[in-house]
């Protein structure tokens, strides 16, 4: 078998790996691979072929992590992300830690306060998702 199909064939088992786990610095490995291959196409020695891998795939996945890194989370993204946000719960009673227990969605949570809030009990929004525990806000 040729260094090019093998490079191919590896690449094809990255970019499945990647579309099963969804990191995409699999993807930038692929990249790499696929590099390699074409360069090996080209007649490159093993060594080489290597080093177009390492560099392609290493600086691919290095400007990924960089680039994720930056993308600042909106509230909206929050929002998607848990859909619980906003939602309104009545609190029945507070513990000594600062603790309760509400009903939401026909399930009971555990809730506790967001900082700089006082135990009040009525109607509360739920302002964060810390774990499986609600962060409640006074409304």
């Amino acid at each position: 078998m040729s260094d090019a199909t093998i490079w191919w064939v590896l690449t094809g088992v990255l970019v499945a790996l990647e579309l099963a786990t969804g990191t995409f610095y699999l993807l930038m490995l692929g990249l790499g691979a696929a590099a390699a291959a074409l360069s090996a196409m080209a007649g490159q020695e093993l060594s080489t072929q290597l080093i177009v891998a390492a560099a392609v795939g290493g600086l691919g996945a290095v400007l990924l992590g960089q680039w994720r890194k930056r993308q600042v989370p909106t509230t909206q993204d929050a929002q998607d992300q848990h859909l619980d946000l906003g939602s309104t719960v009545m609190v029945e009673a507070w513990d000594a830690q600062g603790l309760t227990q509400v009903k939401h969605r026909g399930a009971l949570w555990s809730a506790m306060l967001a900082p700089g809030q006082s135990p009040a009990t009525g109607a509360h929004r739920i302002q964060a998702v810390a774990g499986s525990r609600l962060v409640l806000e006074k409304i």
